[in-house]
């Protein structure tokens, strides 16, 4: 759960432009498509200018490189999921809107002792999800199927993402978004809990 860090580091930058700030709590609708579109949305709607997405940006990067582990932490139940999953010889990688530098600093920190088979945030030159390059990078990467591969994610933007790379989705309903979200975007699955994760693998595999 990065929202805080997220909304702490945007609110610095906007502050720092004399731009309003909002609370933590709207910052689960401004994030999910990458940082430059959250700083569109952050932004009063007559300054949603390139120059001010890249001045916002410029303060926001630097200033969250240092503090994006303050307040994030974990979801219940996530890091005994991952150790399972990686118990069990499945691969396991990463897929974020969040750029590169921050995405692996992220997992280097909370999750050291997990082996990820690939780590791709938002990187120059490459769309973001809900196109699926990332997911067809990891899969060349790892040399696993579509047919083998799901896709675990907590907003429609996710669920997208698996549907446009045709591999299995599992919405959980812990995140960003609302479970009528997860399933207006064709969630396979729906996981209220990290338990859940294990038994729809478990039952995906058999």
């Amino acid at each position: 759960n990065t929202v805080a860090d997220l909304a702490n580091a945007t609110n610095y930058a906007l502050a720092q432009c004399s731009f309003p700030t909002h609370p933590t709590g709207s910052y689960y609708k401004f994030v999910g498509n990458g940082i430059n579109r959250l700083f569109y949305r952050a932004l009063p709607e007559n300054a949603r200018t390139e120059t001010n997405i890249k001045h916002i940006r410029d303060l926001f990067v630097p200033y969250y490189n240092i503090h994006n582990t303050d307040e994030s932490v974990p979801y219940p139940g996530i890091t005994t999921l991952l150790e399972h999953l990686q118990e069990s010889g499945i691969l396991i990688a990463i897929a974020s809107n969040k750029y590169q530098q921050a995405t692996e600093n992220l997992i280097k920190h909370f999750f050291p002792q997990i082996q990820f088979a690939a780590i791709l945030g938002q990187r120059e030159g490459v769309p973001i999800k809900p196109d699926p390059t990332i997911i067809n990078d990891i899969l060349k990467v790892t040399g696993i199927k579509h047919d083998n591969t799901l896709y675990i994610g907590d907003s429609g933007v996710d669920m997208q993402t698996a549907l446009n790379a045709n591999v299995k989705s599992i919405g959980v309903t812990w995140g960003f978004r609302t479970k009528e979200e997860l399933m207006a975007h064709d969630a396979k699955w729906i996981a209220h809990t990290a338990n859940d994760i294990i038994t729809i693998i478990e039952t995906y595999t058999e």
